[in-house]
């Protein structure tokens, strides 16, 4: 008992530059997802899938965060939040390898591992920043939230030029296991430096971490946020945005190439449409406080998104400009997605279950998007009937945005 009452004492904000490598940790959280969509249909030539099969594939990982997320609690509660990181990061890597190199089985073991392993860190690190950025919490959200669409646009672009030096996807895939390799070996190094400061520490056991911690085993906390309305307004805004963001990560460069552009064309389609998520999401903060609530952050973040959806429709040779306009809410909304977590828990055990029920649910929603784009355009020969799918899911999320930006008086 006293081995893991030390053990979850680690969890405890570091100091100096220690306490940013949550950010190095939010670059690895995409990356092994988003390098897939550029060379999709080379892995569909390759191991002959149609577009339902591949459909198949890009909804795992959101299936995996469905199943996995609600199971973080107790991960954390047992080896402590920073453990937990460390353990995720291991595995992201070890499943991407797997994923290039372990043959047939490989491929759909590999994406379960290394997307159950993201799931971990999909929902401690709101926790983390929580933790670390007591007083900055709108910033800090921008910033990881940042990193995490900056990972997921530098794979989405370089993933076809790697699969095209290398020799093919299996290689181009397999590169993103390093990146969580080293923010392991720099994560250990954190929970060594925070368990020096808790050995030498003779007030650690009534530190207000270990604290909280041990109040995470309140199954009260859990019964009462499952309770509470705001809980599923804020999961259904994860799911909604998320759906869109992994729809258009995974079949953005299909639809182009349909168009006509060619396959490092479409790969810029989609540099653009996730690298400029980067700078809405770190701009966005401005309006999480507009008259005391989010509406106005949640709304502007998603209605670019079907602003988008239309422009697709309806004038499809404007990619360049839907790829821009949609990436303006899928980063804006990702960040308020997180921030809403951050800010609707009401202390860290709230924090910790609110984001595994709204990740849980939330991604099982998404997991829908990019498996029913695929099933759509292999029964109706087109992307057309997709795109009409995917507009109304993201009107749907406009309409949520304003319900879910009004705080909860409960």
């Amino acid at each position: 008992m006293n081995s893991k009452r030390n053990m979850l004492a680690y969890d405890r904000s570091s100091t100096g530059l220690w306490v940013a490598l949550i950010f190095l940790v939010s670059l690895n959280l995409r990356p092994a997802i988003a390098a897939v969509g550029p060379v999709l249909a080379q892995m569909g030539t390759d191991l002959a899938w149609g577009e339902g099969v591949q459909g198949v594939l890009t909804a795992i990982p959101l299936i995996a965060f469905a199943v996995v997320s609600p199971l973080v609690t107790f991960l954390a509660r047992r080896t402590g939040i920073d453990i937990s990181i460390l353990l995720a990061l291991l595995c992201i890597a070890a499943g991407d390898f797997a994923r290039s190199f372990g043959g047939g089985v490989g491929i759909w073991l590999g994406t379960v591992v290394f997307a159950s392993a993201i799931a971990v860190g999909n929902v401690l690190v709101p926790v983390i920043a929580k933790r670390d950025y007591a007083g900055h919490v709108a910033m800090a959200t921008g910033v990881y939230s940042g990193c995490i669409t900056a990972g997921s646009a530098t794979a989405g672009l370089l993933s076809a030029p790697l699969a095209q030096m290398w020799g093919g996807w299996r290689a181009s895939l397999a590169f993103w296991s390093v990146p969580p390799l080293v923010v392991a070996v720099l994560w250990a190094l954190r929970i060594l430096h925070n368990r020096k400061i808790v050995v030498a520490s003779a007030a650690v056991r009534n530190s207000p971490s270990a604290q909280s911690a041990r109040s995470q085993s309140s199954r009260g906390v859990f019964a009462r946020v499952l309770r509470r309305p705001m809980t599923w307004y804020v999961t259904a805004f994860m799911g909604l945005q998320s759906s869109a963001f992994y729809t258009m990560s995974n079949w953005m460069p299909s639809i182009s190439a349909s168009i006509g552009y060619d396959a490092s064309t479409a790969g810029v389609h989609l540099f653009i449409f996730q690298g400029i998520g980067i700078f809405s999401g770190l701009l966005i903060p401005k309006l999480m406080n507009v008259r005391g609530n989010q509406v106005c952050a949640a709304l502007t973040a998603s209605a670019p998104m079907f602003i988008a959806g239309l422009g697709m429709l309806l004038l499809p040779h404007l990619m360049p400009v839907w790829a821009f306009v949609g990436g303006c809410a899928q980063g804006a909304s990702l960040v308020v997605a997180l921030a809403l977590i951050a800010l609707r828990g009401r202390d860290s055990a709230e924090t910790v279950v609110l984001s595994g029920v709204a990740q849980s649910f939330g991604y099982l929603i998404a997991s829908l998007g990019p498996l029913m784009f695929g099933v759509l355009v292999q029964a109706t020969g087109g992307h057309h009937v997709p795109l009409m799918v995917f507009t109304f899911v993201a009107f749907l999320q406009c309409v949520v945005a304003v319900i879910v930006g009004r705080p909860s008086k409960m």
